[in-house]
């Protein structure tokens, strides 16, 4: 069972999560809302840190983000931590996904953030990786309108090997 960080309300079981975000999304029904998912990681000398990081955008007016933390062993290559930043984002979008739609908020739209653009090594995975989650039936940002990793899940990544 995943958990996840709220920076206000502290650790959150998955059916805590959902309902936090519910309650968020109660407390303003005349507001739009998106679903953000994006995952960042950081290479350290035995293993790479891996950051999800939820975000309801109440459009125009706020936000409030959660964070998923884990450690996998350290893949020298810059495509593997691609995909698996990739796939973790799609795990946890597909879960809150189905989870909404069964309650009433099927119109939600997600959107998956990746920490990848136009400007250095991971240019060439563009394709791939925005071809990968919009076949999953999501919609796809890439830097520099991607902060859902890379300025939400990329801020916990940095640090020790502390458990989150």
């Amino acid at each position: 069972m995943r958990k996840f960080v709220s920076p206000t309300k502290g650790r959150l079981s998955q059916e805590d999560l959902y309902r936090d975000i519910v309650a968020f999304m109660e407390a303003d029904r005349k507001s739009q809302y998106s679903l953000i998912v994006g995952t960042d990681s950081q290479p350290k000398s035995d293993a790479a840190v891996f950051v999800t990081a939820i975000v309801v955008h109440r459009v125009g007016r706020g936000a409030r983000y959660y964070y998923m933390k884990t450690w996998e062993r350290a893949s020298k290559s810059i495509r593997q931590r691609i995909y698996y930043e990739t796939s973790l984002s799609l795990q946890v979008a597909s879960d809150l996904s189905h989870f909404f739609s069964q309650n009433g908020y099927s119109e939600l739209n997600v959107e998956i953030h990746c920490d990848i653009g136009v400007n250095g090594p991971t240019k060439e995975l563009i394709k791939e990786i925005v071809g990968m989650i919009v076949g999953s039936g999501f919609s796809a940002r890439i830097k520099p309108d991607s902060f859902g990793a890379s300025t939400v899940a990329d801020r916990f990544t940095k640090g020790g090997r502390r458990k989150a």
